[in-house]
C-alpha cells in the first residue's frame, strides 16, 4: 500500500494547506462560550435540554409546564450530554454543531478522495467552508448542522456501498445514519433518494453496477429501523402505555402534524416557487458564482454518464424537488444539498481556479465584501445617534454595542483587505483566510455584542434586580429565552394555552401571595383586569416592550372575560 500523501492544494507550497486548515478550525472555534443562546431556536432547545438534565425526563422535551411537540428531543439530547461533559451551557449548547461541522467537512474530504483521489480532497473541504450557509450554521445552535452532518454520513456510507464496496455493513451504516436523522428533524431519511439516481445509472453507466443481494436489503432495512428506533420505539411504548392524553396528543403530533402535514399542507414560512434560487444566490455565496462555470461542466459528466456526479448531483436535485414541492420553505431546509455539491465541484476546482474570469468573480467577491463591512462599520461609527433610532428601537441595544460592532465591521474589513493583498495570486489561499477572518469577526465580536440584548440576559437582569431577590416571578406572552434567563424559579401557564385560561391561573396565582409576586408580560398583553398606573415598564428586547405588574395591580373584584384574547401576533 503506497504511504499516504498530505492533503494539499495543487501548485501551493506544501505550508499553506496546514496553515488554511488551522484557520478554518480557528474560525469554526471562535466565540465559543463567549455568548449567550439567541432567537430563533437557540433558547427554545437549550432550555428543553436544561430541562432535561434538571428533571432527568429525556424522553418527552418540554417547554416550560407544556410538552414541546414541534421537533424530536435527539439534537437536545446532544446539548445535554455536551452540558454533563463540559458543565457550561455557553459552551454546550453550541458543541452539537461545531463538532458536527467538522465532521461533515472530515466526510465531504474523504468522499471527495475516494471518489476522485487526493487532488479533490482539500477542494471539497475548503469549497465547503468558504460557502456563507456552512459556517453560519455551524455556529448556530440549531438541528440543521447536526442533520447535515447524519445526512453527510448516511452519503458517505451509500456511495461507497454503491460505487466502491458492496458491503452490507456500509449499507447498513448509511440507513442507519438516514434513519437517525429522521429522529433528528423529519428529513432525515432523504439520503436514501440516492438509489432512484443509481438505478438510472445503473442502466446507463459504461461499466456495471452491482445490485444489492437479498442480505444487503435485510441490512439496510434493518439498519433504518435500528436508527429510527432509538427515540420511536421507546416514545411510542411509552405514549400508548401511558393514561396521559397528553402524552398520547405528542405522538400524534409529532407523527402526523409535525411530518406530513408540516410539509403537505404548512401553516408557516410559506413562500413561491423560487425561493430557493434566492436563497442559493446569498447564503451559497461564493460557490454559487462559479455556477456558469460547474453548471455546463456537471451537464457534461451526467451526459456521459459518470456514475459519480450522476449519484451526487441526481440526489441533490431530488433534494431540491422535494422542498421546493412544498408550501413551506425554509433557507435551511436545501443546507443539506451543499456538502454533496462542494464533493461533485471537487475535481473541476483546480481547473477552473486557472482560468482568469474565474479568478477575477472570487477576487471580486472578496473585495466587495471588505468593502461592504467597512463601510458599514465607517457609517456606524460616524452618523449621528438620531440616524441609529430606528436600527436600535426595541431592540435594548446601546450606543457602546454599535461602537462594538462598528469596530469589529472595521477590524473585519482591514484584515480582509490585508489578506487579498498578502495572497495575491493565490486566489483559494485568500478566500479562505477571507473567510476565516469573517467567523472569526463574526464568533467573538459580532454575536457577543448582540448576546446580551437579543438574548434577552440584560432584560432578564433587570427584571430581577427590580423585583429584588426574595421576590417570585410569573410569566405570560413569554418567549423561550426569557425562561431560560430568569435569575430565579419561574412559574409559567403554559406557552400555548388560550390567553384568558393563562390570565385566570395568573389571578389564582397573584392572590396567593401578592405582596411578594410579579407577573412579566408582553406591553400588549395586558389584560383587562390589571391597573395600568401600577404596571412597571421593563424595557425593550426583541422588538418587543415588556412590563412587570405586581400582585396589587390586580384589579379588585375583576374577572378576565372567557373569551378574552391578546390581540399579538407570532415573533
Amino acid at each position: 500500500m503506497p504511504p499516504m500523501r498530505p492533503m494539499r492544494l495543487q501548485h501551493a507550497p506544501g505550508w499553506q494547506t496546514p496553515l488554511l486548515l488551522v484557520l478554518m478550525v480557528w474560525a469554526l472555534l471562535a466565540g465559543l462560550g463567549m455568548r449567550e443562546p439567541m432567537p430563533a431556536d437557540e433558547p427554545r432547545f437549550v432550555l428543553a435540554a436544561r430541562t432535561m438534565v434538571e428533571t432527568g425526563q429525556w424522553l418527552f422535551p418540554h417547554r416550560g409546564v407544556e410538552l414541546y411537540a414541534e421537533k424530536p428531543p435527539t439534537f437536545m439530547w446532544l446539548q445535554a450530554v455536551s452540558y454533563l461533559l463540559v458543565r457550561s451551557w455557553q459552551v454546550a449548547f453550541l458543541l452539537p454543531s461545531l463538532l458536527a461541522a467538522l465532521l461533515t467537512l472530515g466526510l465531504s474530504g474523504d468522499l471527495a478522495r475516494r471518489l476522485w483521489g487526493r487532488h479533490a480532497m482539500p477542494y471539497a473541504v475548503f469549497g465547503l467552508f468558504v460557502c456563507l450557509q456552512f459556517a453560519l450554521q455551524a455556529k448556530r445552535a440549531q438541528i440543521d448542522m447536526v442533520l447535515v452532518a447524519m445526512t453527510t454520513l448516511s452519503l458517505w456510507a451509500l456511495l461507497r456501498y454503491l460505487l466502491e464496496k458492496p458491503s452490507p455493513w456500509l449499507l447498513a451504516l448509511g440507513t442507519f445514519a438516514a434513519g437517525l436523522g429522521t429522529v433528528t428533524k423529519g428529513v432525515g431519511f432523504l439520503p436514501l433518494l440516492v438509489f432512484l439516481p443509481w438505478l438510472w445509472a445503473r442502466r446507463t453507466a459504461s461499466r456495471a453496477l452491482p445490485a444489492p443481494r437479498g442480505v444487503h436489503v435485510l441490512a439496510g432495512v434493518a439498519g433504518f429501523l435500528l436508527g429510527a428506533g432509538t427515540w420511536l420505539v421507546p416514545m411510542l411504548a411509552t405514549a400508548l402505555s401511558s393514561p396521559d392524553p397528553a402524552l398520547q396528543g405528542y405522538a400524534r403530533e409529532m407523527l402526523f402534524k409535525q411530518t406530513g402535514t408540516r410539509y403537505a399542507n404548512a401553516w408557516h414560512h410559506v413562500k413561491p416557487a423560487w425561493y430557493y434560487l434566492q436563497a442559493m444566490l446569498t447564503l451559497w455565496l461564493p460557490g454559487v458564482l462559479l455556477a456558469p462555470w460547474l453548471l455546463p461542466a456537471w451537464w457534461r459528466r451526467v451526459r456521459r454518464p459518470d456514475a459519480r456526479h450522476v449519484l451526487l448531483l441526481g440526489w441533490a436535485a431530488l433534494v431540491l424537488v422535494f422542498f421546493s414541492a412544498s408550501p413551506g420553505k425554509r433557507e435551511v431546509y436545501i443546507f443539506p444539498m451543499l456538502p454533496a455539491l462542494a464533493v461533485a465541484a471537487a475535481p473541476l476546482l483546480p481547473g477552473l481556479l486557472r482560468r482568469r474570469a474565474v479568478r477575477a468573480t472570487l477576487w471580486s467577491y472578496m473585495a466587495v465584501l471588505a468593502l461592504v463591512a467597512g463601510m458599514l462599520g465607517a457609517w456606524l461609527s460616524m452618523a449621528p445617534p438620531e440616524r441609529l433610532h430606528a436600527l436600535l428601537d426595541g431592540r435594548g441595544m446601546d450606543m457602546a454595542t454599535v461602537a462594538q460592532l462598528s469596530g469589529w465591521l472595521l477590524g473585519f474589513a482591514v484584515v480582509a483587505l490585508a489578506a487579498i493583498v498578502a495572497a495575491r495570486r493565490h486566489v483559494p489561499v485568500a478566500l479562505v483566510a477571507v473567510t476565516a477572518a469573517l467567523w472569526t469577526a463574526y464568533g467573538m465580536g459580532f454575536m457577543p455584542a448582540l448576546s446580551p440584548d437579543s438574548s434577552a440576559k440584560a432584560l432578564m437582569q433587570r427584571v430581577g434586580e427590580r423585583i429584588g431577590p426574595d421576590a417570585e416571578l410569573a410569566m405570560l406572552g413569554w418567549r423561550e429565552q426569557h425562561l431560560l434567563q430568569a435569575d430565579r424559579p419561574v412559574t409559567d401557564f403554559g406557552f400555548k394555552q388560550p390567553w384568558a385560561a393563562q390570565w385566570q391561573h395568573a389571578h389564582a396565582w397573584l392572590l396567593q401571595a401578592p405582596a411578594k409576586r410579579w407577573l412579566f408580560l408582553r406591553r400588549e398583553a395586558i389584560g383587562p383586569c390589571l391597573d395600568p398606573a401600577k404596571v412597571i415598564d421593563i424595557g425593550a428586547s426583541n422588538r418587543r416592550a415588556w412590563i412587570l405588574a405586581p400582585g396589587d395591580a390586580w384589579i379588585e373584584g375583576c374577572d378576565v372575560p372567557p373569551d378574552w384574547s391578546a390581540d399579538v401576533g407570532e415573533d
